[in-house]
């Protein structure tokens, strides 16, 4: 069966909460989103820095007038939002996310975290012992219904108002279809993007760890690199 982008579902009511709202990536996506018109809740660990971004992403260009770009403290983002995705820093990761356990039963968590070190030969991908970031994340939240994607999306690029399209395919790995589909759809909101589902969470390692050779790419041809998916 090939991409078929008619067949996903309409997810333009939906509110998109982002747990790390400020920093690059959690910041980037919150502006692409916005500009498609999607209404976005910034996630900070202070509402005031929460609300201070919301308000500078809301005068970005692109962004429709009227645009809902608003922020709050986490726990009040995750409350708030039908969709909630987790864009914190690696080291932050489990503390963020078990202390959000209750406001995000029941809501469709995005994890695009990515475990990686940093040494003189460049970034590798860290150990993790349930697997992945995601498959942590779904540990720590039983009663939500998670996934990965997003991982492979550069925060230049997201934040870069001169750029209409991001031509790249956000790979999505979750147990349960209906939120692959919902997903693809938010991916599918940003001109260019596509989300394609890529397996179940145990598959989620091999894709956070990739991040690792695309931080390369860059480096070496001075590029913003993502992935393609052929033949769909």
């Amino acid at each position: 069966m090939a991409y078929d982008a008619t067949t996903l579902p309409d997810v333009s009511g939906l509110t998109v909460g982002i747990i790390g709202g400020t920093g690059d990536q959690g910041r980037g996506l919150a502006y692409r989103l916005a500009r498609a018109g999607q209404s976005v809740l910034i996630g900070s660990r202070t509402a005031e820095r929460a609300s201070q971004a919301a308000a500078e992403i809301a005068a970005l260009p692109g962004v429709p007038e009227g645009a809902v770009v608003s922020g709050g403290d986490n726990e009040d983002v995750a409350r708030r939002s039908d969709v909630v995705i987790v864009a914190v820093p690696w080291d932050g990761h489990a503390a963020t996310v078990a202390a959000l356990a209750e406001p995000l039963a029941g809501k469709i968590v995005v994890d695009c975290v990515n475990p990686l070190g940093f040494d003189k030969q460049g970034p590798y991908a860290l150990d993790v012992p349930e697997g992945s970031a995601v498959q942590q994340a779904a540990g720590m939240l039983p009663e939500s219904r998670v996934c990965a994607a997003f991982n492979h999306v550069s925060a230049p690029l997201l934040a870069d108002p001169q750029i209409d399209r991001i031509d790249l395919d956000v790979l999505i790995c979750t147990e349960d279809r209906e939120v692959a589909g919902v997903v693809a759809a938010l991916a599918a909101r940003i001109p260019g993007m596509r989300g394609i589902y890529a397996g179940r969470l145990r598959n989620a390692h091999q894709i956070e760890a990739f991040t690792a050779n695309l931080i390369a790419i860059n480096k070496r041809y001075k590029a913003h690199a993502g992935i393609r998916v052929t033949d769909l």
